[in-house]
C-alpha cells in the first residue's frame, strides 16, 4: 500500500496493524513497541525522506503472523547512511530535540535493517523472543 506524506495519512494504517496484532494475541508491550517504531519510521520517511512533500508517497508492506510482525517502509527520498547518525545519548546530541527515532526503533524492534540507499527500512518484532542456548550465551560473554 502507498500513503501520502502527511502525518495524518498513517492513522488508518496504525489502526489496522494494531487491530491485527490484538487479534493475533500479541502482548500489550509488543503492540506498544510496534506502534512506537511505526510512528518513528513514518515520521522519518515523511520528514527526512520525502521532505514533507505531500505529492510523494511512503510505500508500506507488512505482515502479522502468529510468531512475528514484519514491516517494510520506503520513501521517495535520496536516502541516508544510518551509521552516520550520531548517538543521541552522548555529548552535545543529548540536548538536541531530534535524532532519537533510530534509537527508539532499534530499542523496540528485534530487527531493523536499511537498504543500501537508505530510503527503505525493514523491521521485525518477534512475539516470543528467541532464547539463547547455553553455548550461544557463553560465546557472547
Amino acid at each position: 500500500m502507498a500513503v501520502e506524506s502527511t502525518s495524518s495519512a498513517i492513522v488508518g494504517v496504525y489502526k489496522r496493524i494494531l487491530s491485527e496484532l490484538k487479534a493475533n494475541k500479541y502482548k500489550q508491550e509488543d503492540i506498544f513497541a510496534v506502534h512506537l517504531a511505526l510512528e518513528e519510521a513514518f515520521i522519518n520517511a515523511i520528514t527526512h525522506g520525502n521532505k514533507m512533500n505531500s505529492d510523494k508517497e511512503v510505500k508500506i508492506d507488512y505482515s502479522v503472523g502468529l510468531d512475528k510482525f514484519e514491516i517494510s517502509m520506503m520513501d521517495e527520498g535520496e536516502g541516508f547512511d544510518p551509521s552516520a547518525v550520531p548517538d543521541p545519548r552522548y555529548g552535545e546530541n543529548l540536548y538536541k530535540i531530534n535524532g532519537r527515532g533510530l534509537l527508539l526503533m532499534h530499542s523496540y524492534m528485534d530487527v531493523v535493517e536499511f537498504n543500501n540507499r537508505g530510503n527503505s527500512v525493514r523491521m521485525v518484532r518477534y512475539k516470543e523472543k528467541p532464547r539463547l542456548t547455553e553455548t550461544q550465551g557463553q560465546a557472547l560473554a
